[in-house]
């Protein structure tokens, strides 16, 4: 081609394109930097204005006793781990979105045709999709979880293959630490059920075994006694939500009737309590001389066989 017919670009001509175009591209990327900081900054408001809100009402809400302090600060606590978490999740959507839009925006200024490219990219998505349905399942289900708050880091969950604490939640995975101190780590698609034995408050159930010719009456309030000391007491008080019952008589079998207490403690201190109503009214027992079942002597089972010398 003779360099008559290609088109020269004149000085004015450069100059409109450099001061159009660049310009442009500063200028979209400016306006995309103080959007995602505005958004941002909005999504921090939001967060702190509800958890603050939250608290207020929880504040105001009328006396219930012991109880209902207890569930009021679990609640709230569990609102602001809710409602951190959700912010988190917001800001990463925000950042991704408006990091798209300017980057078309910018590929538009510069005449990059976008057809193709959407067309690629639409093909592209079904194909990733297809191929990675499992991971699309992961993500959702974790969206939902922290949405629904079935449970959140701290807290004892039962996934039906693993129990454990919670030790990090993330939309793909959620990382437990079982009692032997191993970590396990599920995917959140893959969880069928949750049991979460730290939501709200737990029941210690204590069955206590007397001899059957003793006196039930006089055991019981000697249970009795033990237990509402033991509600008066720290750190007790603060665990138990309310004083304990005793039920009565739940079974008399070989010798033995077994009297039942039952009290509401705060999640996951049902095994101390438990334990300890146990110390406390056996030292109960023993001075006020209430004796525990015999246990009869094993035994060994007939083997068919002969004996002598």
């Amino acid at each position: 081609m003779p360099l008559s017919s290609v088109p020269m670009l004149t000085w004015a001509q450069v100059g409109d394109w450099l001061f159009g175009v660049p310009v442009r591209i500063i200028v979209t990327l400016a306006l995309a930097v103080v959007a995602r900081w505005l958004l941002l900054r909005l999504i921090d408001r939001v967060v702190s204005t509800a958890t603050s809100r939250h608290a207020q009402r929880l504040a105001e809400l009328p006396g219930g006793g012991r109880s209902l302090v207890q569930a009021i600060g679990l609640a709230h606590e569990r609102h602001v781990q809710r409602t951190r978490t959700m912010g988190s999740l917001l800001r990463s959507v925000i950042t991704v979105v408006v990091a798209t839009v300017a980057v078309l925006t910018v590929m538009a200024l510069l005449e990059i045709p976008l057809a193709p490219l959407l067309a690629s990219a639409g093909v592209g998505g079904v194909a990733l999709g297809f191929g990675a349905q499992s991971l699309v399942k992961d993500f959702l289900s974790g969206i939902f979880m922290i949405i629904e708050d079935q449970y959140g880091v701290g807290d004892v969950i039962d996934t039906g293959e693993a129990v454990g604490t919670v030790e990090n939640v993330t939309l793909r995975v959620t990382q437990l630490r079982d009692a032997s101190g191993v970590t396990w780590y599920v995917r959140n698609g893959e969880i069928v059920r949750i049991g979460n034995r730290s939501q709200g408050w737990s029941t210690a159930m204590v069955d206590i075994p007397v001899a059957y010719d003793e006196d039930v009456e006089r055991a019981q309030r000697v249970i009795r006694a033990v237990v509402e000391t033991m509600d008066q007491q720290a750190p007790w008080d603060e665990k138990l939500l309310g004083p304990p019952d005793v039920v009565g008589v739940e079974s008399i079998a070989g010798g033995a009737v077994t009297i039942r207490v039952l009290a509401k403690t705060v999640a996951q201190e049902h095994f101390a309590v438990q334990r300890e109503i146990r110390e406390r009214v056996k030292l109960a027992f023993d001075r006020e001389g209430i004796r525990s079942p015999v246990l009869l002597p094993q035994v060994p089972p007939f083997s068919g066989k002969a004996g002598g010398p």
